[in-house]
């Protein structure tokens, strides 16, 4: 075909080609192998000026000069650029750079020839295998305060004592509406930056979290404070599917912008320290980078600023969008979320409704002859039932579990359908503490968060 390198056997054949070959053998010759005669002539020549061995290979196809080649001096400054963002915490990739050399007003080559750049000089290791990036589909709400996404991520401070930070998320321009640094996941704390956020944002028409305790374990049968507090708003609150993580992707992804720019930083002591480094990371994070999932790479401020806010939900609009409470919820569980009749105005200040605290005790005049409840096992990993604590196990501290009893047994049942422990009831009189040992029934290995109750034997 044309341009392919002729065959070295060809070539060959034309650096032995007799002087004395009669009149219209070359012609002959090139049309039998398919080539040209002036492809022949040249090969004959080299042959003849650099010796046969030297017209067996093709010469390069190189260009002596190459006008348009990136100039060394702007590749030291894409690199130094590089470094300066890495140091700082910020992503450093192809197209990170070149917004920023654009920015700075920089010569800024195409995001292809930086990362060309970067692998030539050492910075990136090929990945071939990895899924191509034009191979993934993004979703977003429409328009800002459609919806947000609030998760807690685990740090470590100075010292060694581990915190949490809580990131609330804009769906659509993924603005940091607020973070806030708290000892524990705990149900207060997400209720407290969930207000942040609406006191600097306005009200969100969806709240999206995982199924953690402190946020929304609604598919297990509980409504947490936060729930209660959102719907008491008019605020719709969805979750992922147990186990998919991919749902809450894009806080996924801040937490880990978050962390990249926290290694830079010294560590910090306490607590008020994190907050006020986080608070100088969602200010730079909000308006000084572009955010590569926007239209035009803009900042997520800019995102925000050029769209309409979402209108709040309707009135009961909110019950049709949430993710539905998990199958078997009793009444008493759906208790504390606040029905279509509860008039309670979004405006209206301290409209927090009462929150489902979950106890640990649960005292005899309470309970019935028969009945259930639900309870929170506590710190010591015991519950206290009509005046007897009740010893669980070490794995399941601080587990929401469901107390079932009757005039001849009493069961402790997880979230997920199965017996934990089962006594005689009632409890025989004088006694004050049971454990695992006294339980007429009980698992072998009690589960453990995230282990499937299928794969623990009773016994």
């Amino acid at each position: 075909m044309k341009n392919d390198p002729v065959d070295p056997r060809i070539r060959l054949a034309i650096s032995q080609w007799p002087d004395d070959a009669p009149r219209g053998a070359v012609t002959s010759f090139c049309t039998e192998h398919d080539i040209s005669r002036k492809t022949f002539y040249q090969i004959l020549k080299q042959a003849r000026t650099e010796g046969q061995a030297a017209a067996l290979e093709p010469r390069s196809r190189r260009p002596k000069t190459s006008p348009n080649a990136t100039k060394d001096e702007v590749k030291d400054q894409a690199v130094a650029l590089r470094k300066a963002m890495e140091d700082a915490g910020w992503d450093h990739g192809p197209i990170s750079v070149h917004d920023q050399m654009k920015k700075l007003g920089m010569q800024a080559p195409s995001t292809a020839v930086l990362a060309k750049i970067f692998r030539d000089r050492g910075f990136v290791t090929p990945a071939p295998q990895k899924r191509p990036r034009s191979s993934y589909r993004s979703f977003r709400y429409p328009m800002p305060n459609a919806c947000w996404q609030l998760d807690a991520t685990e740090y470590v401070l100075e010292g060694g004592r581990k915190c949490v930070i809580f990131q609330l998320l804009d769906d659509h321009s993924r603005l940091a509406v607020a973070s806030l640094v708290s000892w524990a996941e705990s149900g207060p704390e997400a209720v407290k930056v969930f207000r942040k956020g609406i006191e600097a944002r306005g009200i969100p028409q969806r709240l999206l979290t995982d199924n953690g305790e402190a946020l929304n374990p609604i598919r297990r049968g509980v409504i947490s404070e936060l729930v209660a507090y959102a719907n008491s708003l008019g605020i719709a609150t969805i979750t992922g599917k147990p186990y998919k993580p991919t749902t809450q992707g894009k806080n996924e992804r801040f937490h880990s912008t978050l962390f990249k720019w926290l290694k830079k930083q010294p560590f910090a002591k306490d607590l008020a320290e994190l907050q006020a480094q986080i608070d100088v990371f969602d200010q730079a994070y909000n308006t000084q980078r572009g955010h590569q999932s926007l239209e035009e790479r803009r900042t997520p401020q800019e995102a925000w600023d050029a769209a309409v806010l979402a209108e709040p939900l309707e009135p009961g609009e909110w019950e049709k969008l949430s993710t539905a409470p998990g199958v078997g919820v009793g009444d008493d569980v759906l208790a504390v979320a606040p029905s279509q009749e509860q008039s309670v105005s979004p405006l209206e200040a301290g409209a927090t409704p009462e929150p489902a605290k979950l106890k640990a005790t649960l005292r005899a005049d309470r309970m019935e002859p028969s009945g259930s409840a639900l309870m929170r096992v506590d710190k010591n990993r015991c519950l206290r039932v009509a005046g007897v604590q009740l010893y669980l196990g070490k794995l399941l501290r601080s587990t929401m579990v469901k107390v079932l009893w009757d005039q001849t047994e009493l069961m402790v049942i997880s979230m997920d359908g199965e017996l934990i422990t089962q006594y005689d009831y009632p409890f025989p009189e004088g006694v004050t503490y049971l454990s695992l040992k006294h339980a007429t029934a009980k698992f072998q290995n009690l589960p453990v968060r995230g282990v499937n109750a299928t794969d623990v034997s009773i016994y």
